[in-house]
């Protein structure tokens, strides 16, 4: 089930009057969050349900081995075995028939007959998965004590961030539900904020660039010229900023309203002077998870300059290819991980406006969403050849340009202005910030159903 879309409009209501009529009885309330949860889990497919289940058996058992077990060594093979199956189950269903298929390719006639199996690929899967390592490797680290299993399978299932993140950790959530939040220090102004901006940069923004120029450029780049390739590849920068950025608030702010603060995902990435500024910015807890169970693991900056490079290519390949199964994205992982070397080995040396750091940070970035978001590499070749090919805008737009100029720009706003307009929110009465809202949320909805659009996600997990 997906947050924008009529089914889950009906879901939420119901399990948020429940969930807060139990609250007080949490005897009650945690089987009826975990049943909630696997209800929205399986409406794609209850045998998903099945896979969310035995991850989270699973890791509870290997969390209260290692909790009981007194030797380190012992403790490390426990871990590594627990996170071998984790990556095994993510391998399984997401990566097999990807290695299989490149396997054959690279290999051609000398390879080995491996079977290409048909397997269904879980609903977000790549985020519980990580989710239920980054559980055992705290406990390993004496950084959480092994919660109760009702407590993990709550944090592992609870919807708001099941399909599409943020990438909570366990001490950051597990807290949470030692005792009942509170009623009264409920976020519901910002809680009702982040879920009506969520959906307005999903529905409003990004379905309508994907549908007015990303889709039909990226499908056939040979059919159109310089000027609607350019503007396709801002668009998606764009899009792909609004897609999962606004699912993440939606998320964030369903959480808040049942009583539940999750970590920040975004900060306006698009404002970053430098790559690694862009992932302090861009997909925060998929960066802090990178950074603290690879990066940090593999040597970090610690072991010379060129294992740090190493380790820097290892992360970003790899983080890459936990985006799809696909070269397109092991591809952008390596690119931005050589912009991410490169920049480490100029720092101090030279020294460039900030101005100019941004210009050219952007620019980078959205070359690398060009690839990111092109199906094949010959797409992102043709795409880039086209690219300076003279012709005719055929999909520009006002209403577009304005979109895409709106969501780069008002990135640019100082910090300090968007913290002091989220206090003002915050400090708004909820009754009629959630009227007002209200009428915006149905305004979007409006326009999106005489448009005919479908909401899904463009964003691939």
């Amino acid at each position: 089930m997906l947050f924008p879309t009529v089914q889950f409009a009906l879901f939420f209501p119901v399990v948020l009057v429940l969930s807060w009529a139990l609250m007080k009885r949490q005897a009650l309330w945690k089987p009826f969050i975990i049943v909630a949860s696997y209800v929205f889990y399986g409406y794609a497919d209850w045998r998903f349900c099945v896979l969310l289940g035995a991850i989270t058996v699973g890791n509870q058992a290997a969390a209260v081995l290692i909790a009981r077990t007194e030797g380190e060594r012992a403790r490390s093979w426990i871990l590594g075995v627990a996170v071998a199956l984790d990556l095994l189950v993510l391998g399984v269903f997401k990566y097999y028939a990807f290695f299989v298929d490149s396997w054959d390719r690279a290999l051609g006639p000398f390879s080995l007959p491996l079977p290409l199996l048909t397997i269904a690929l879980p609903v977000g899967v790549s985020f519980f998965t990580f989710q239920a390592i980054s559980y055992v490797v705290d406990v390993k680290r004496r950084l959480v004590e092994p919660a109760s299993t009702v407590d993990v399978a709550i944090y592992l299932s609870f919807f708001p961030h099941l399909v599409a993140g943020p990438i909570v950790r366990a001490r950051e959530f597990l807290p949470q539900l030692q005792q009942p939040p509170d009623p009264r220090k409920v976020a519901v102004g910002s809680g009702l904020a982040l879920i009506a901006l969520g959906l307005i940069k999903k529905l409003a923004i990004a379905d309508t660039l994907a549908r007015e120029v990303v889709d039909p450029v990226f499908a056939v780049p040979d059919a159109y010229a310089a000027p609607d390739l350019w503007l396709a590849a801002y668009g998606y920068t764009a899009q792909i900023y609004c897609d999962f950025s606004g699912y993440t608030d939606m998320a964030i702010g369903l959480a808040l309203l049942m009583g539940y603060v999750f970590p920040q995902n975004f900060r306006s990435p698009y404002r970053a002077t430098g790559f690694s500024d862009f992932w302090r910015r861009w997909h925060m807890t998929l960066s802090r998870f990178l950074r603290d169970f690879l990066y940090i693991p593999l040597g970090g900056n610690r072991k010379g300059k060129w294992k740090t490079y190493r380790n820097l290519m290892l992360t970003m390949v790899l983080g890459g290819l936990w985006h799809g199964a696909a070269w397109p994205f092991v591809l952008w992982g390596f690119f931005h991980g050589a912009c991410l070397c490169i920049e480490h080995a100029w720092r101090g040396r030279v020294k460039i406006p900030a101005w100019v750091r941004w210009a050219v940070t952007f620019h980078l970035v959205v070359f690398g969403w060009i690839l990111f978001r092109s199906p094949n590499l010959d797409i992102f070749g043709d795409f880039l050849e086209r690219m300076v090919e003279p012709g005719p805008a055929t999909l520009f737009t006002v209403p577009v340009a304005l979109m895409i100029a709106a969501v780069i720009g008002l990135q640019l706003v100082p910090e300090r202005t968007v913290e002091r307009v989220q206090v003002r929110i915050e400090r708004t009465n909820p009754v009629l910030l959630g009227a007002g809202l209200a009428v915006v949320i149905a305004l979007v909805a409006a326009t999106v159903s005489s448009q005919g659009v479908a909401p899904f996600i463009y964003f691939r997990f």
